[in-house]
């Protein structure tokens, strides 16, 4: 991922309307392949295997942090307090305490944070957020969102800590996809009041490079359907987090359905818009969406964006805010929603431990 961060600030000169533009200039990685990847990058003036050599560098205004779970809450109190800003990874925390000891230590240095979650700049993304939030739907019926992949399918394929309770969470897949099936949710104001989890588990181990096996405990796929509050009537919400979705690659999905319209959106066909109308007859239609994106770009209407366009376009968000020039424009997970994302995780595990529906709280 600090690639493609790299990638991102390469191309920044595409980005038309930021006024500001991005320079790394230090990287920090326990391999040495990797750093010496970052060789091509001219303004990297500082490689490490020790990621406190960043923190004392007056060259670092803002550090970027991807490491499993359970690293999150120390590493990241040590960015903040050594006077640094934060662009987090999801899950932001290994569990529930850990979230709140980030938040808390955000609160008390006083430093910019938020999270990563990508797939929501998309344009068929924000053109279904703003049908949702603008009230095109009528009364909300019901509401859809989450994120399937596939790789896990296959038994061979090598065990690493995601796999591991005790360095992804007793959360797993829901740490490491839940952030993006709750990011717009979260946003529109639907927190789920309650929850039912379905949680299972798939390829009990896997192999490793020297040819032993390593048990894997965390839960691969996890259905949550819960209740939200919108415009003052309940909604049933579904989050779907897999890692075990015959045929899905990556597949990031979104949609909503009221009494007065519907739209959905999935990046497994990625320039299509869905909108539901009604009126004597009933219909689905299709649009055929280009390069609408919240923060513009030197890239023409007509064409299609990638996933590293939406890694640029959330970097976007988070320098403008940081900059305090957002103005309204769609950003990144705050560290508030993030805490509410661990929070509806927390009572997933409680519900699938008793099979029974518990409130998520605050």
């Amino acid at each position: 991922m600090g690639r493609e961060m790299a990638s991102a600030f390469a191309r920044w000169c595409a980005m038309e309307d930021t006024g500001l533009t991005p320079v790394l200039t230090a990287v920090a990685d326990l391999s040495e392949p990797v750093l010496a990847w970052f060789d091509r990058i001219p303004t990297v003036q500082l490689k490490t295997r020790d990621y406190r050599e960043l923190l004392t560098s007056d060259a670092v205004d803002v550090v970027y942090v991807a490491l499993p779970h359970h690293l999150h809450a120390p590493v990241y109190a040590e960015v903040l307090r050594a006077g640094k800003d934060l662009f987090a990874e999801k899950p932001f925390g290994i569990d529930l305490a850990a979230a709140r000891e980030i938040v808390a230590t955000i609160a008390e240095t006083g430093r910019f944070c938020r999270c990563s979650s990508e797939f929501p700049f998309l344009p068929g993304a924000q053109r279904a957020f703003a049908m949702a939030r603008d009230g095109e739907l009528g009364r909300l019926l019901e509401v859809r969102s989450g994120f399937h992949h596939s790789s896990d399918l296959d038994p061979t394929k090598p065990a690493n800590w995601k796999r591991l309770s005790r360095t992804c969470g007793e959360i797993g897949v829901m740490g490491d996809l839940g952030m993006h099936a709750l990011h717009l949710p979260l946003r529109l104001g639907w927190k789920p009041q309650s929850v039912y989890a379905q949680l299972q588990k798939g390829v009990a181990e896997r192999p490793n490079p020297d040819g032993t096996t390593t048990a894997c405990d965390t839960w691969d796929n996890a259905v949550l359907h819960t209740w939200t509050e919108a415009r003052g009537q309940r909604v049933p919400m579904a989050l779907e987090m897999k890692r075990l979705a015959p045929g899905a690659t990556n597949s990031w999905f979104f949609e909503v359905l009221g009494t007065d319209g519907g739209v959905r959106f999935n990046t497994a066909d990625p320039k299509a818009l869905w909108v539901f109308r009604r009126d004597q007859e009933q219909w689905w239609q299709r649009t055929d969406l280009g390069f609408g994106m919240a923060y513009k770009t030197i890239t023409g209407g007509i064409f299609e964006p990638g996933f590293p366009d939406i890694m640029q376009q959330m970097w976007a968000a988070f320098l403008l805010e940081r900059a305090g020039r957002l103005h309204g424009r769609f950003g990144c997970v705050t560290p508030e929603e993030a805490l509410a994302s661990h929070q509806v995780f927390n009572a997933a595990l409680r519900s699938e431990a008793g099979a029974t529906v518990e409130p998520v709280g605050t």
